[in-house]
């Protein structure tokens, strides 16, 4: 499998504002180009992601809503949810959960987004931020089967059934989504993240990424995810 069709409703659920921009921001673009309804659900606000002294919780999380309402704007996303955790201590606990559930039972998503739980060493340069782990765990298991069951937080809403789970951050995917004619969206969106990227231009990391990520494929720029799937079109109600 290479490649997917683009679904007519999508929720990217992440750990930070930023997390999305800096992985499946290209594909973003290319379905809400195509008329596809993003949602992203932000776990935590990044509340403690900064280094400087003089910074509180409570005004970074403003200024990280903020950039995160202009980084979709650039993408065309729909709606974003804020869930309000803590940065640096988010776990997969069962409220976590609940909370996941309720956003997909409200905005029925044909598609879910989500980070590999599993992967922990990304590069010789970097470990995987426990935020970003946590907040791909719990994804998964509200999505499956979590969101499906009738029985199981009924005052969370009706049961939906994810189709399709888009699993990025994988050593071995089997769809590539090309993204070559939105990377220069993919790269003003993560640039309105400027409390995090301060003087810092990504726009060499991002196209390195990209074309890393194509080369497989024959591609300029993609992005690459394991799909599962959970609901065939022909088996849904």
């Amino acid at each position: 499998m290479e490649e997917n069709d683009i679904p007519e409703s999508a929720m990217v659920i992440v750990a930070h504002p930023d997390d999305a921009e800096f992985t499946v921001a290209g594909t973003v673009a290319a379905w809400t180009e195509a008329g596809c309804h993003v949602t992203y659900v932000l776990c935590t606000d990044g509340n403690t992601g900064s280094h400087d002294p003089d910074m509180t919780r409570e005004r970074l999380a403003e200024i990280r809503r903020a950039e995160q309402q202009a980084a979709c704007a650039e993408l065309g996303v729909g709606e974003v949810v804020f869930l309000g955790y803590d940065d640096g201590q988010l776990q997969p606990t069962l409220d976590l959960r609940r909370d996941l559930v309720r956003v997909i039972r409200q905005y029925k998503p044909e598609v879910l987004i989500a980070w590999d739980p599993t992967t922990l060493l990304i590069s010789d340069e970097y470990i995987n931020h426990p935020d970003h782990r946590a907040a791909a765990q719990a994804a998964l298991d509200a999505a499956a089967p979590a969101s499906a069951m009738p029985l199981l937080w009924p005052e969370a809403g009706v049961p939906h059934r994810v189709r399709q789970v888009y699993i990025f951050g994988v050593e071995k995917p089997n769809v590539w989504v090309d993204v070559t004619e939105m990377i220069e969206r993919k790269i003003s969106a993560l640039k309105q993240h400027a409390s995090q990227l301060e003087d810092w231009d990504p726009t060499e990391m991002v196209r390195e990424w990209g074309a890393e990520s194509g080369k497989e494929k024959g591609l300029t720029y993609a992005e690459s995810y394991r799909v599962i799937t959970l609901e065939r079109p022909d088996t849904v109600d």
